[in-house]
């Protein structure tokens, strides 16, 4: 039996971050506190009287450049990439305290995040984790765009992206249940090229990005160091669609595809499994499937030490 077993799981202790808003470049303070079993993922805006808005599908709002979370007016931006480590380092449960309209970008990945929860670890609760087990095949298709779900073990991810050079094609194909995501996953940044940049920042976009936390692409490659990864980019886009998936409020039991996709579309894919209940049934995790994934998140503390 591993040290989690197959219960929910929240944080530890508090911790804060704080940072510029890749989009919007407003200063924000952000902290993550340990909550309820059974109670999800809840971001609260502290500097609108706590006004509080759940990670669930039905509070999507934009999804062009990020994924973005609206109730009753009130907007919270560019989620995606906490989300990503909260569903990919196995915690259910937490309030999430920003200061402002958007989430920071840290360093434009979900790594900052993966070594908070190192610091202050993360607790095992009282309640059973369910997840979601998709039942029959579900796509989402917009020209060459393409993403769908399927009946499969595990949480797969099978992710082809086609983009101009220096980029070209790039595919990867991970499994939550095998795959480290501390390791794999988290440390792939966001990333832009330089050409766009004015036409992005016209758009009122990127206000806050830098080389600091993005990947900042010339005609030649990056112009800020070299890749974390030979592949970077497509696992980029897996961090961003297991973040944007966390919005079904459970991880997924079954196999994702995707191609081209994008926020838009990996938003489409949540609205279509929402909709159609018939698609997925709600489970408990087994002891067995939950431990071989504890076994891969259960050595948090080493990695404080990297």
């Amino acid at each position: 039996m591993s040290q989690f077993g197959h219960m929910e799981r929240t944080v530890a202790a508090e911790v804060e971050f704080a940072g510029v808003g890749l989009h919007s470049g407003v200063q924000v303070t952000m902290r993550l506190l340990p909550a309820p079993a059974g109670s999800g993922i809840v971001l609260r805006r502290t500097d609108l009287d706590n006004f509080e808005i759940p990670a669930i599908g039905r509070n999507v709002a934009k999804v062009s450049y990020a994924t973005s979370l609206m109730r009753q007016g009130v907007l919270i931006s560019t989620t995606e990439h906490l989300l990503s480590a909260l569903v990919g380092m196995g915690v259910d449960n937490v309030i999430v305290e920003v200061d402002n309209l958007e989430i920071p970008i840290l360093d434009g990945s979900a790594l900052p995040y993966v070594e908070a929860f190192a610091r202050v670890g993360i607790r095992t609760q009282r309640r059973r984790r369910e997840v979601i087990r998709v039942l029959k095949p579900l796509e989402v298709r917009e020209g060459k765009k393409f993403i769908g779900v399927y009946p499969d073990e595990g949480y797969k991810i099978d992710y082809k992206i086609d983009f101009p050079a220096p980029i070209g094609h790039e595919e990867t194909s991970i499994d939550l249940a095998t795959c480290a995501y501390a390791t794999e996953i988290a440390a792939a940044r966001t990333f832009g090229y330089k050409a766009d940049e004015n036409m992005l920042r016209d758009m009122g976009l990127i206000r806050g990005a830098s080389p600091e936390n993005a990947i900042v692409l010339g005609a030649q490659g990056p112009e800020n160091g070299a890749l974390r990864y030979p592949d970077e980019y497509v696992r980029h886009k897996v961090l961003d669609l297991i973040g944007d998936l966390a919005l079904l409020g459970r991880r997924i039991e079954g196999r994702v595809v995707a191609e081209r996709a994008g926020h838009a579309m990996h938003a489409a894919l949540v609205s279509r499994l929402l909709k159609d209940r018939s698609a997925w049934e709600m489970v408990r995790v087994s002891a067995e499937a939950e431990e071989r994934f504890d076994a891969l998140t259960g050595a948090l503390p080493a990695l404080a030490n990297a």
